[in-house]
């Protein structure tokens, strides 16, 4: 999940708050359609936060289209004020259609907002300055008893360039990988980082070639591989050394 900075000064903490979960599965009833997150200040000083939520449309390329949406949400404190080590337990409640297609996909994003500098504080150290940070909790509604159905309809091998990491100055070279194509017929989202990815096929001399991608692996290279319900998105790994033949891949829990 991305933490976003908006810069307003010269210096601040690393970090000003923590956010958790990250990922929320909810459902359009029942027990489940009230969720929590916990916001925790770790910074010295006072933390005014607000919440927002935003409908994510994503295409397969990873594309994210955002539009607002707390109106789906009852959210419980909308805002707040913690002081240095405080928490707040954010309740949702989802207020949408009851019986939705399919899984829905939002961002709940925390976001501080600026606070009252102590008197004499900025004479003190100069001109005062502040970072706000928003961070984004990625949750996904779906109707109960819906079920994803993901298969890989593509796996091609592939040259491609990574992300960069934060705060480097170069691009990253081109690496060697697959790029694999996952569609999901199904009603639920999917988070296909939660499983092993079984990858056989030829390597190029055309000998037997079998690589597993771990949970751990995954979520380091695709996050949570979220797959949308009745759609699809292309994920390029790292994982050279296949030939041209077929490529098929299993997913193991």
């Amino acid at each position: 999940m991305a933490l976003f900075a908006a810069l307003t000064a010269l210096t601040a903490p690393a970090l000003a708050m923590r956010v958790s979960p990250m990922v929320v599965e909810m459902e359009t009833r029942g027990t489940n359609a009230t969720a929590r997150i916990e916001v925790q200040n770790i910074n010295p000083g006072n933390l005014a936060f607000e919440t927002r939520v935003f409908r994510m449309e994503i295409d397969a390329e990873g594309t994210i289209t955002e539009t607002p949406a707390d109106e789906d949400f009852l959210m419980f404190p909308p805002q707040g004020i913690l002081p240095a080590g405080g928490r707040q337990v954010v309740r949702l409640q989802w207020l949408g259609a009851a019986e939705p297609d399919t899984s829905q996909a939002y961002y709940v994003s925390v976001e501080q907002l600026p606070v009252q500098l102590e008197p004499g504080a900025a004479d003190a150290i100069g001109a005062q300055v502040q970072v706000l940070y928003n961070m984004r909790a990625l949750v996904v509604v779906a109707p109960p008893g819906a079920k994803p159905d993901v298969k890989a309809t593509v796996v091609e091998p592939t040259f491609f360039r990574p992300p960069p990491l934060p705060g480097a100055a170069e691009e990253p070279p081109m690496v060697e990988g697959l790029a694999i194509t996952l569609t999901n017929e199904g009603r639920r989202h999917a988070m296909m980082a939660n499983f092993t990815w079984q990858l056989v096929g030829t390597d190029t001399e055309g000998n037997f070639l079998r690589v597993d991608i771990s949970p751990d692996e995954l979520n380091r290279a695709i996050g949570t591989g979220y797959v949308p319900a009745q759609g699809s998105r292309i994920f390029r790994v790292a994982v050279p050394g296949f030939g041209p033949g077929p490529i098929k891949l299993s997913f193991k829990q």
